[in-house]
């Protein structure tokens, strides 16, 4: 039986918006172990559904499709956003904490 989990993912430190963090992403987690393929050298691993990221408008419907298609899944609670509220002066203030 395949396991899988569900989260929102985070933003990347790369990026400044928050675009791909409001749908819900379901995750197969690895069955088999990745070792080196013996021609080439790249790591692999015999199982592919590692490779498969489904995404979801919801929580919901992320929960019915692995339900419906008998998927035992965790679903990982996205941590929310506590923005520090500054005004633009304190960018300036001479005695303001570091």
């Amino acid at each position: 039986m395949a396991k899988a989990r569900i989260y929102r993912p985070s933003k990347s430190a790369m990026q400044s918006g928050r675009a791909n963090t409001r749908k819900w992403v379901l995750e197969y987690e690895q069955a088999t172990p990745r070792l080196p393929d013996p021609l080439m050298g790249w790591i692999s691993a015999a199982d592919t559904l590692n490779q498969v990221r489904l995404r979801f408008d919801t929580l919901e419907e992320a929960e019915r499709y692995a339900r419906e298609h008998g998927v035992e899944y965790e679903v990982i609670e996205p941590h929310e956003r506590r923005p520090k509220v500054k005004s633009y002066a304190d960018n300036f203030r001479y005695d303001r904490v570091r």
